[in-house]
């Protein structure tokens, strides 16, 4: 009797046991599918409010690693950010490792053998697609990382180089015609330009295609991220973009950025955004005197005539080449900095920050060498948060694929810009003197608007004089 009682014992204990494993497993399930559904696929919705930044994990911090920018992310969540585009995160080439850019630019290899370790090569460089660059840290600290931003609500998406790879890439000793070649059959670097430190791809070989998919599609499915930004993408035939693409999205729900202003690539489901560069050259211009905001107006028609009314286009004041190659905000925008940033969140389309930007970064970062941004918040970041809130709260800023219409203000002065946004109900006009000197103007308004920035109000028919650099956000009342 005592067995037979040991033996039903052992076995409710079994049953027992085998119940709480799979209410456990039940439990672990549950708690993966929360984390899934989280942070739901990137949407049409989500892109009409969506801020994007650019980090620079090298120089972001001075630990410069991926730990010390993840510990970050929920600060950038209050600035609105919904995708963070990471700067290549993949190891850099020892051969050909820059020291210095430009058409006079050196190698490591070229400094006495002390000085070489402080120059860190080209983050466009790549050695190998498919691995982490040990600066930065480990996988692990990767996926904490990309664990961080879903967890907040934000997408991560990878800076590609598909036009080349760094000289230390195994593909050119095991794939050689990989690359392009001279008539002597020697690999040879990117055609027309300084770019010593890395090789030329060449996409006529089927084989180099199916590799690069391979390649961008391990990240989709093994590391969860959600897109790529993609260097240089107009010098890639466009023949690869809609190859790779199509199956890149199959995989996963992804937002694609290209670094380029091509409208073809943005045709027909391939990138999601492109780059706003002549919408950025018109500001520089016209914050020098160079130009005047007529040369602005006709910059954004031009992009309305070529661009289809889904495409977004990415806003920006700064990023990482023009802030180490062609200098900082302030630099280039002086006194108008701040106006030609709301200018950048008013346009249609998507602004971006760029590491620093947040913090006032008022010094060209080095781009081959070690170096830190700020971090002490100041009138960027409020600006800045003033802006996101303004972005999430009105739908005149829509800028996504559904963006809010447009309308261009004629106020009779050369100096003031002036247009208005408008969408489902909601209004806001923007005016700024982008001039060094003072500027009347005449604003004519049937219903009440309020300043964002001053809550003053104004309403029909009233002269204004507008300072140097002064910038009036109005908003239909309610």
């Amino acid at each position: 009797m005592k067995k037979i009682l040991s033996i039903l014992s052992i076995g409710l204990l079994l049953l027992s046991c085998k119940q709480e494993v799979k209410k456990e497993e039940k439990l672990a399930n549950n708690e993966e599918k929360i984390i899934t559904e989280k942070l739901k696929p990137i949407s049409k919705e989500v892109l009409e409010t969506a801020v994007i930044y650019e980090a620079n994990i090298r120089q972001y911090s001075p630990e410069g690693s991926f730990d010390a920018f993840t510990k970050d992310i929920p600060e950038l969540k209050k600035l609105g950010v919904k995708i963070i585009w990471l700067m290549p995160v993949f190891p850099i080439s020892e051969t050909k490792r820059k020291a210095t850019g430009g058409k006079d630019s050196k190698f490591a290899s070229e400094f006495p053998e002390a000085e070489r370790k402080k120059y860190l090569g080209s983050y466009y460089a790549v050695s190998d697609f498919k691995k982490i660059n040990p600066e930065f840290g480990t996988i692990e600290d990767f996926r904490k990382l990309v664990k961080t931003a879903h967890d907040n609500g934000i997408y991560v998406i990878l800076d590609w180089v598909p036009n080349h790879t760094g000289w230390d890439h195994t593909w050119l000793t095991t794939n050689p015609d990989f690359y392009t070649k001279n008539d002597k059959g020697e690999v040879v670097h990117p055609e027309g330009t300084d770019w010593t430190d890395v090789a030329d791809l060449n996409y006529e070989n089927p084989d180099l295609r199916k590799q690069m998919i391979a390649d961008m599609s391990h990240w989709i499915v093994n590391e969860n991220v959600d897109g790529f930004r993609c260097d240089v993408a107009g010098q890639v035939p466009t023949a690869f973009w809609q190859e790779a693409i199509p199956q890149l999205r199959a995989k996963k729900d992804i937002f694609m950025l290209a670094e380029a202003w091509e409208p073809e690539l943005l045709k027909d489901g391939l990138f999601d955004m492109g780059y706003g560069w002549d919408r950025h050259h018109a500001m520089n211009h016209v914050a020098k005197g160079e130009k005047k905001v007529d040369d602005w107006y006709a910059t954004f028609d031009k992009d309305v005539e070529r661009y289809a009314a889904d495409d977004i286009i990415m806003n920006f004041v700064t990023n990482h080449d023009e802030n180490s190659w062609n200098g900082t905000i302030k630099e280039r925008m002086g006194e108008g900095a701040s106006a030609f940033t709301v200018l950048n969140y008013v346009t249609p389309g998507m602004p971006l920050i760029y590491s620093g930007q947040e913090y006032g970064l008022s010094h060209r970062l080095k781009f081959f060498e070690k170096d830190s941004i700020p971090k002490t918040k100041g009138t960027e970041w409020t600006l800045l948060e003033q802006l996101a809130n303004l972005k999430k709260t009105n739908k005149a800023m829509h800028g996504g694929k559904e963006k809010a219409n447009y309308t261009k203000i004629d106020l009779k002065n050369d100096h003031v810009l002036a247009f208005s946004r408008a969408k489902e109900g909601d209004k806001l006009t923007f005016v700024a003197n982008l001039s060094k000197e003072s500027q009347k103007v005449t604003l004519t308004s049937e219903a009440t608007q309020k300043d964002y920035f001053t809550n003053k109000e104004f309403k029909g028919t009233t002269e204004v004089e507008l300072q140097p650099w002064q910038y009036l956000v109005l908003e239909k009342t309610k």
